[in-house]
C-alpha cells in the first residue's frame, strides 16, 4: 500500500474504505461479512475508514468491527455530522456523543461537516456557535481534524473552502465529473491551500464499471494496456498528485485486493496522451446514453411513498446501455416484485429528494420518464395480476 500525507505529515493510505455499501442480510449490515472485508483491506495497510451518522448501520458496523479486532489505533476514523439536523448547539453534542457511542471510540480522527452545498449552511451552523464548539472538542481530543464533504458547484466550493481554516476535505470526483462539482479547478485549490483531499464517488457508484455502454467496453478491450474499467478510473485519479486517498464502496474480497493491487503499483505521472486519449473516447461513449446522472447515494431516501429512487433510475439508465429489455428486467426483479412495491408513478410531487439530491437532479421529472419507459403498460398489468393472485406475499 502506498500512501500521501495529510496537512500535518500523518500518512494516509492512497485506498480509503468506504462504508456506506456494506452488504446486507435482510435489513441488516452483514457484520461478519464486512469485517472479513474491513480487515482484509487493514492487513493490507488501508488505514482510511470513511462513514457517516446517516449510513444505515454503518457507524455500529464499524465500530464493532474495529472493537472485535482491537484495532482501533491502526486506523483513521473519519465520520460525518449531519448538519442539516442541527437546530441548536445542544443538537451538536448529541448527535456526536451517539457517534463516539457507536463507533466504540473517543475521538474521531477526521470530522466533517455533512453535505455542505453552500455557504449559508456554514453561516448558519457558526451562528449556532459551531466554530467555538469545533476549538473545544480540537483542545479536549475528541476531534482531532475538520473537514467537510461538497456537492455542488465549483464556485461554492471556492467560498466554503475560504470561509474556514479546514484540515481537509471530502469531493465527488472522477473523470465523468472532472468539470462538475467541485472539480479538477476545486481540487486544485484545495491542494494549492494545503489542505487534502479525500476523494468520493470514484466509479460514480460504480457506473463507470457496471453501467459502461458497450462501445466503451470495446475501447477498454481493445486498447493495448489489459486494465478492468475500475482500474483505469482509479489510476486516472492517482495520476494527480492533489489527490491524497480515493474511497471505495467495497463489498467483497475480491474487490479489496484487486483495489489494494492497483493501489500498490500505481505510479504518479505514468499517464501517456494515448492513456489520456482513451479516457476521452470511454466519456463520450458514456455521454451518448446516460439519462440520468445519479449516483446512487441514496441521500434522496428514504421517499415517503416507498419509491426506490436510485434503483428507477440505474434501471432506466441500464436501459440504454445493457439494451431495453435488460433494463426493464433488472427492475421487474429487483423492484416491481418486492411485497412494498411502488413504481416510479406513484411519485406524489412532494420535492423531498430534490432537497437532498447532492447531484440536483430534477428527480420528479426524471422519475416520470423513468416510469414511462421501464414499465410500460404491459408490464404494469402483469405486475397487478401477480398482485391480485398473491403472489407477493
Amino acid at each position: 500500500m502506498q500512501y500521501r500525507n495529510d496537512r500535518y505529515g500523518r500518512p494516509i493510505s492512497l485506498l480509503g474504505y468506504g462504508c456506506m455499501r456494506f452488504s446486507k442480510k435482510g435489513n441488516s449490515i452483514d457484520i461478519d461479512k464486512a469485517e472479513r472485508e474491513v480487515m482484509a483491506a487493514v492487513r493490507g495497510g488501508v488505514n482510511y475508514l470513511d462513514t457517516a451518522y446517516i449510513y444505515p448501520g454503518s457507524e455500529a458496523a464499524v465500530g464493532e468491527i474495529l472493537k472485535r479486532n482491537q484495532c482501533r489505533k491502526q486506523v483513521y476514523i473519519a465520520t460525518k455530522l449531519p448538519q442539516y439536523y442541527i437546530k441548536s448547539r445542544g443538537a451538536v453534542d448529541r448527535y456526536f456523543n451517539e457517534q463516539l457511542k457507536r463507533l466504540h471510540t473517543d475521538y474521531i480522527d477526521y470530522y466533517l461537516m455533512h453535505m455542505l452545498t453552500d455557504v449559508t449552511a456554514w453561516n448558519k451552523l457558526k451562528e449556532l456557535g459551531i466554530e467555538e464548539w469545533i476549538t473545544e472538542k480540537k483542545r479536549e481530543g475528541s476531534i482531532r481534524n475538520l473537514g467537510f464533504s461538497f456537492h455542488g458547484n465549483t464556485e461554492m466550493f471556492l467560498q466554503i473552502l475560504d470561509a474556514y481554516d479546514w484540515d481537509f476535505c471530502q469531493i465527488q470526483y472522477n473523470y465523468m465529473d472532472e468539470h462538475t462539482q467541485a472539480g479538477r479547478k476545486g481540487l486544485q485549490a484545495a491542494a494549492a491551500r494545503g489542505i487534502p483531499v479525500i476523494i468520493m464517488e470514484p466509479l460514480r457508484g460504480g457506473k463507470l464499471v457496471d453501467l459502461l455502454p458497450e462501445t466503451a467496453k470495446k475501447q477498454i478491450v481493445g486498447y493495448g494496456k489489459k486494465r478492468t474499467p475500475a482500474e483505469w478510473a482509479f489510476r486516472w485519479l492517482w495520476e494527480q498528485p492533489e489527490v491524497t486517498c480515493v474511497l471505495s464502496g467495497m463489498n467483497s474480497l475480491d474487490m479489496v485486493e484487486e483495489n489494494m493491487r492497483i493501489a500498490d503499483q500505481v505510479q504518479e505521472g505514468e499517464f501517456t496522451e494515448e492513456d489520456l486519449a482513451l479516457i476521452e473516447r470511454i466519456k463520450q461513449e458514456i455521454q451518448n446514453t446516460l439519462r440520468v446522472g445519479c449516483t446512487g447515494c441514496g441521500y434522496c431516501m428514504p421517499c415517503p411513498k416507498g419509491i426506490d429512487i436510485p434503483a428507477a433510475f440505474r434501471c432506466y439508465n441500464h436501459m440504454y446501455t445493457e439494451g431495453k429489455g435488460s433494463g426493464r428486467h433488472e427492475y421487474y426483479q429487483t423492484v416491481c416484485l418486492q411485497k412494498d412495491f411502488a413504481d416510479a408513478g406513484s411519485c406524489i410531487q412532494c420535492g423531498r429528494c430534490e432537497q437532498h439530491c447532492p447531484q440536483h437532479l430534477e428527480i420528479r421529472e426524471k422519475l416520470k420518464e423513468a416510469d414511462r419507459k421501464l414499465l410500460p403498460f404491459y408490464y404494469k398489468i402483469g405486475i397487478k395480476l401477480i398482485k391480485k393472485l398473491g403472489f407477493l406475499g
